[in-house]
């Protein structure tokens, strides 16, 4: 075992580690590696890295057009900004809360305040019996005196709702924040890890509204000694972290290729061969707004050129579809494991010179009923960052998301022009004021295959065999969404850890 720094620094020096996928799981894990002097190349299919986090220009506005901010669980992404000199930057959402619409007669009302996934801790709350109606309340509120021997431990957090507190609960409140959080129906939501400690504390109070309340309590003793928001973002986007790990990555000495399409991963001698196609002028490069990480093995041009590296070890940390194709020859236990379901999502982004906006109607933004619109989500950004708001300079930027698990975009089969006049009607509507077409200035449109949450039901045993099979191959890890869960909060130290797994092995065994 080597042991002697020089003996590890030069180890180090002579290993070269090939990145597949510059998504943050990628450059994350690229860092770890090019931080003990290893020699790294990340490899992007896309003509920039960044994967779901991506910026648009909108009339020289430029905003997020994929993900606009992380979650502060953790410290993770926290700790990750200050090492990158970054924490300056980060900025919280303003005050106004979200609402939800779809309601009876197209109505919509302020999402209550004081729940957990939506659940309310007092059905009788003002705001509550604005959504679910005093029938729903007094429903809500049989939670309160059903005889405990009748509390289980339940898994599916919507077949809790509906049997302690009714289906208005589970359809107005409980389903509007899980498909537009996780692009999931309450029903596939694992309870134990989208509200750890519910179940127990359903137990031990003998009702879910006062488990919540619990929760509740528990949780606003922890806040108050370390304040700040659920989510944060960044002043001038997610992409400034992009930007910054890049910076990073150049001055730790690794190489970052963007256009180049990874087509073969396979073993070679006593590593790994890569196969990749750059590029050329004429080449069907994805677009911006494709998935960042997918791959073409057949995309064929003239200009194109087919490239070889060798490699001591392999990252691959591109989506899951795209990883499985690529590691079905070097990973066949892969294969043995179970895929999720992968559900695209679209976000078309409005630039609109609405007046009518200023006074934010609906908050921060608006989740829906599950098929009450066509639209899973609206986020007004310009109320809800105050760096969007400077920017747009008196106009408003309106991100509209359709997509969820199980059901595809209504924009998917929509020219760019049509999925923009779709977004500007559903604006229209969620946010309860006529935006005719002439409001519009720009549109952008971006299209994601969004990893599955680890808060679904069975996505741990599915992430954890998928893991251990690529685990099997020495010289090869995996990261990204699909493994660790979605959200940088759940990316970040997954690909910091898998990488430290790598890097061990490489220098030390």
């Amino acid at each position: 075992m080597t042991s002697e720094p020089a003996d590890l620094a030069s180890r180090a020096a002579e290993t070269h580690v090939v990145v597949i996928g510059g998504g943050i799981g990628g450059l994350i894990a690229a860092r770890e590696c090019a931080k003990v002097g290893m020699r790294v190349t990340v490899l992007d299919a896309a003509d920039a890295v960044g994967g779901a986090i991506r910026r648009a220009e909108l009339d020289g506005v430029v905003v997020d057009a994929g993900a606009e901010s992380f979650a502060t669980r953790g410290g993770h992404v926290r700790a990750l900004l200050a090492e990158l000199g970054l924490t300056g930057r980060i900025v919280a959402p303003a005050a106004g809360g979200a609402w939800v619409a779809g309601l009876p007669g197209g109505d919509a009302a302020p999402l209550p305040v004081g729940g957990i996934l939506g659940i309310p801790a007092n059905p009788f709350q003002e705001d509550v019996r604005r959504v679910i109606g005093w029938s729903g309340a007094w429903r809500a509120y049989l939670d309160r005196v059903r005889p405990p021997l009748t509390i289980g431990h339940n898994h599916s957090l919507g077949r809790l709702v509906s049997a302690r507190m009714g289906v208005k609960v589970r359809d107005r409140l409980v389903a509007p924040v899980t498909t537009g959080v996780y692009s999931a129906a309450p029903e596939d939501v694992d309870v134990d890890i989208a509200a750890p400690g519910l179940n127990a504390a359903l137990t031990s109070v003998g009702s879910l509204s006062g488990a919540v309340q619990r929760l509740r309590d528990e949780n606003a003793g922890r806040a108050a000694k370390a304040p700040g928001a659920a989510v944060e973002g960044l002043d001038g986007g997610m992409t400034v972290l992009v930007d910054a790990l890049v910076a990073d990555l150049t001055g730790l000495g690794a190489e970052v290729r963007t256009s180049t399409r990874v087509t073969e991963v396979a073993r070679h001698e006593q590593g790994w061969q890569v196969t990749a196609r750059i590029a050329g002028d004429a080449d069907a490069a994805p677009a911006e707004d494709a998935p960042a990480d997918s791959v073409s093995p057949d995309a064929a041009s003239e200009d194109a050129e087919d490239v070889v590296l060798s490699a001591d070890a392999v990252i691959v940390a591109v989506d899951e579809s795209t990883a499985r194709h690529l590691l079905s020859t070097a990973v066949p236990a892969l294969a043995a494991t179970a895929a999720a379901d992968a559900p695209e999502i679209e976000i078309v982004t409005l630039l609109l010179d609405a007046p009518e906006l200023d006074a934010a109607p609906r908050g921060t933004g608006v989740l829906t009923v599950p098929g009450s619109h066509t639209a899973k989500a609206l986020t007004h950004s310009s109320a809800k960052w105050g760096w969007v708001r400077d920017a747009a300079n008196g106009r408003h930027v309106v991100r509209v998301s359709f997509g969820a698990q199980g059901e595809s975009a209504a924009t998917s089969t929509l020219s760019d022009d049509d999925a923009a006049g779709l977004a500007l009607a559903e604006a229209s509507a969620l946010l309860g004021v006529d935006l005719p077409s002439a409001r519009l200035v720009a549109s952008h449109r971006s299209r994601f295959v969004q990893s599955q949450p680890a808060s679904i039901i069975g996505s741990r045993e599915r992430r954890a065999a998928a893991r251990a099979a690529v685990q099997t191959e020495p010289g090869l890890a995996a990261v990204g969404a699909w493994l660790a869960g979605t959200g940088l909060a759940q990316v970040i130290p997954d690909a910091t850890t898998e990488a430290d797994r790598l890097r061990r092995a490489l220098l030390w065994d």
